[in-house]
């Protein structure tokens, strides 16, 4: 029986590539593959994981199988790739530019340039098939070298159908669910993720259209990047916004799912994205789409949104604006992203796609 290795430096709760690996595994499982996922650091009770340490011992056939999923750099990874004999897979999610951490956190600047140095090494393996989870992903990888007959793009598998059939956290429905336009943006509190226009272009459209406005911004804040979080805090305090704009932190899925539901316009103004999950969650809620078009964000909402090609606070204010006071433009969005979902994003057509990889390796 052939043996496959999902690698991954890191799996938690609550992730997007840690929700690509454990559905890549869930689907090994079904189609009864004899499947294990190997990781330095986990924090997840979904899945079984095991030590990177233990993979060699696991791949020792040539018609084995390692897919190894790639956003930072890691050595252990990297050496990996090289060593083993057998067959491999490259899940890409993209590289965040270093220069985004820069100044913020060390850490996390370093494992960005090693991401982006490895990545030259890591697209030199042609024999390697290449999945990338956007159009965007795959064009950098073909601009690097790798050949377009050993490119794919699948979507990364996700928790939107688990989040449909969640029970709704009452308490955050009964705070927030009132007669004010609820603006929302889910995403980690990262430099990349662009919050500082988010929060002027809410600015713009709290003091221009409408006072009776809120700003939900749903994401975990990490402490190795208290500078950027200290930054938007005070921000927010600079343009007189603190009874309006809420930070959640990180929340459980029943209060994500809560947080869709409440709102009216799901906004991210993000400068950098391999995917962005949430797009595909707001369109599986319903929820109408505004964005900043950068890096994948266009591929991945396509026609279902209003999505621009410049971060103009004027702009996404106008924007929400239009949608709040439209129903029917609303309604007719919000549509048009879920019918965007049930097209190309359901986990039963990524798990079509993925099989059909795994069965061509054989």
């Amino acid at each position: 029986m052939t043996n496959i290795a999902i690698l991954t430096p890191c799996i938690l709760d609550g992730d997007a590539v840690s929700n690509d690996v454990v559905g890549m595994y869930r689907c090994l499982s079904k189609y009864g593959y004899q499947a294990k996922v190997f990781a330095e650091n986990w924090a997840i009770s979904a899945i079984d994981v095991n030590h990177v340490n233990k993979v060699k011992t696991f791949l020792r056939k040539k018609k084995d199988i390692l897919i190894y999923h790639y956003s930072v750099g890691w050595n252990t990874g990297l050496n990996l790739l090289h060593e083993l004999n057998c067959k491999k897979v490259i899940r890409y999610h993209n590289v965040t530019p270093a220069e985004f951490y820069e100044g913020i956190s060390t850490d996390y600047t370093f494992a960005c340039k090693a991401g982006q140095e490895q990545l030259k090494s890591i697209t030199s393996l042609h024999s390697a098939i290449y999945l990338s989870d956007s159009e965007y992903n795959a064009q950098e990888l073909n601009l690097m070298g790798v050949p377009q007959n050993n490119s794919l793009v699948i979507p990364p598998f996700h928790h939107v159908e688990h989040l449909e059939y969640l029970q709704s956290d009452i308490s955050v429905i009964d705070r927030y669910l009132d007669d004010k336009i609820n603006v929302l943006m889910v995403g980690r509190i990262a430099p990349n993720k662009g919050h500082a226009t988010l929060i002027d272009a809410f600015g713009v459209y709290y003091n221009t259209y409408n006072k009776n406005s809120r700003l939900l911004i749903v994401g975990k804040e990490d402490e190795r990047l208290s500078i950027y979080n200290n930054f938007l805090h005070q921000k927010v305090k600079d343009l007189g916004l603190q009874e309006s704009v809420v930070f959640t932190g990180a929340v459980s899925a029943e209060a994500l799912k809560s947080y869709y539901l409440v709102s009216n316009i799901f906004m991210t103004t993000s400068e950098h994205e391999g995917f962005c999950v949430p797009l595909v969650e707001a369109m599986a809620m319903k929820l109408p789409i505004v964005a900043y078009g950068s890096t994948a964000i266009p591929y991945t909402v396509g026609k279902a949104g209003l999505v621009w090609d410049k971060p103009d606070p004027y702009l996404l204010a106008g924007s929400v604006d239009c949608i709040a006071r439209d129903e029917f433009v609303s309604a007719s969005l919000g549509e048009m992203g879920w019918r965007r979902y049930k097209e190309a994003f359901t986990n039963e057509q990524i798990e079509t796609k993925f099989i059909e990889v795994i069965k061509s390796l054989k």
